[in-house]
């Protein structure tokens, strides 16, 4: 039996979108279970000495980054807009993605979130930004917001980023199968040859 693909991700990550945006699929179709592992990388980034994105902290970085994410958006038939703002803050969305990752809508939340910020250039750090998106995937946002808000849930979205910290991770999207990762949304193949492999 194959074993699991953890999908490590961040709802500012650029190159997560990407992943997000397949990876579901890929799995289904390599019949490889998925786990949804939404967390946070600004501690991630803090542990490693950094206050900011490395894209802004490294301009030219940054630059190459935007000319490929249209490249790469391009080449899976993706829309792409590059944010007026970025990084932006995804915490509520976040700790929906962990509070509610088993639920059977959470891929099609984390694919609409990525949209919105990625595709729209929606403020998704804007609560109501978050509702929309819910209310449009046919979910009660409050009832979900409530949830992801109240100290259960919370606690899961920092247990998540605590658990990234503790195995290693320093960025998105990763892929972890079993105890090895897989860093970046072009190692999503790999990590679903090792998950069969097993």
């Amino acid at each position: 039996m194959a074993k699991p693909v953890e999908f490590w991700f961040e709802f500012a990550s650029t190159y997560s979108y990407l992943a997000a945006a397949r990876v579901e699929d890929a799995c289904a179709e390599a019949g490889v279970p998925l786990i949804w592992r939404s967390f946070l990388l600004g501690p991630v980034f803090a542990a490693q000495g950094m206050n900011d994105s490395p894209f802004n902290m490294y301009p030219v970085k940054g630059a190459y980054m935007w000319t490929d994410m249209a490249r790469c958006c391009d080449d899976l038939g993706l829309p792409f807009v590059k944010p007026s703002s970025f990084p932006r803050g995804s915490l509520l969305a976040a700790r929906i993605a962990a509070a509610h990752a088993d639920a059977p809508w959470v891929g099609e939340f984390v694919r609409a979130v990525y949209h919105a910020n990625f595709a729209e250039d929606r403020n998704i750090a804007d609560d109501g930004v978050i509702a929309d998106i819910l209310d449009g995937i046919g979910q009660d946002s409050a009832a979900v917001c409530a949830a992801a808000t109240a100290p259960e849930g919370k606690a899961r979205l920092r247990a998540a980023t605590e658990e990234a910290l503790e195995r290693g991770l320093f960025g998105a999207p990763s892929f972890i199968v079993g105890g090895a990762m897989f860093w970046g949304n072009d190692r999503l193949e790999q990590a679903l040859r090792h998950a069969r492999a097993a």
